[in-house]
């Protein structure tokens, strides 16, 4: 099953980015020196399978078969996120290395494009600037991770980032109002619109944007169902497995007080409601231990 806990944001981010002229623009906002970039520089190698527990990543990209660039876009903080980048890093590398058919086990030196690894956060929270895969383990390692963490609020209004990390919290404040529903996700798009925000893709598929929210939103309300039927099997799995030891341990008490099988039957179908088939059952189960 895939992981439908993706949100909306994190879920236009990819729609988003996986075009050559939004892919460009985060390129340039990471590396503005490269002004040459032209979007035919840029392959996706955005991961296409499902890695560990339906996780997949949000954009991976090529760039003229010298740079992998994987970019995540977070919400919620999570210092766990090296670690996933590392196993996003890897299966990307994997695919590489089968497309190219490079043979690991030549003497000769293989060459790989360099990773550069980002996080785009969109919460509130205070975060690190980099997240470093040694915070998840002690001591020395030979192996590090680092993935820099990208607020937006450095590149000014017209720098994508910004403008993305903007979009989130318009979301954000628009659900808050209306709920997870189409008027949030109307009155999302207009305010954004009105602000000069991601303005050519959100005027140009405004149709496609808002299905991907409505859509999204919809998932969101099956997997609150799906978590609370979840709970709630889980809540009364417990009561009887406690029920259960509760039937246990009074025919065990009721044996060592030596009263007959008969009476103890009785006594168990008063105090737990079973019916007399059921409690012969439990007493023949248990009296044996």
């Amino acid at each position: 099953m895939t992981d439908m806990r993706r949100t909306i944001k994190d879920s236009l981010f990819s729609y988003i980015f996986k075009e050559p002229e939004y892919t460009r623009k985060l390129y340039l906002s990471l590396h503005p020196e490269d002004t040459d970039v032209r979007e035919e520089d840029f392959k996706l190698v955005t991961l296409a399978t499902i890695l560990t527990n339906g996780i997949y990543n949000d954009l991976g990209v090529l760039v003229r078969d010298k740079l992998i660039l994987l970019v995540e876009a977070q919400s919620t903080f999570s210092v766990n996120l090296a670690l996933r980048m590392l196993l996003y890093l890897a299966a990307t590398y994997k695919e590489y290395v089968e497309e190219q058919n490079l043979d690991l086990y030549a003497p000769k030196k293989v060459s790989v494009p360099r990773p550069e690894l980002y996080v785009v956060y969109t919460g509130k929270q205070n975060v690190p600037d980099v997240l470093r895969l040694s915070d998840l383990y002690e001591g020395a390692g030979s192996a590090e991770v680092a993935v820099k963490v990208l607020r937006g609020d450095t590149g000014g209004k017209d720098d994508i980032v910004y403008q993305y990390v903007r979009f989130c919290r318009i979301a954000d404040d628009q659900r808050r109002v209306f709920g997870p529903t189409q008027l949030a996700v109307e009155a999302t798009i207009r305010q954004c619109l009105e602000e000069g925000v991601l303005v050519p893709i959100l005027a140009s598929r405004q149709k496609e944007v808002a299905d991907i929210m409505v859509t999204l939103y919809d998932q969101e309300k099956v997997m609150e169902i799906h978590d609370y039927n979840t709970r709630m099997a889980a809540l009364e799995e417990g009561r009887e497995e406690g029920r259960e030891e509760g039937i246990s341990a009074m025919i065990s008490t009721l044996k060592e007080l030596e009263i007959e099988k008969a009476v103890v039957v009785q006594k168990i179908m008063k105090q737990f409601n079973l019916l007399p088939h059921v409690a012969e059952t439990k007493v023949e189960q248990y009296w044996k231990q």
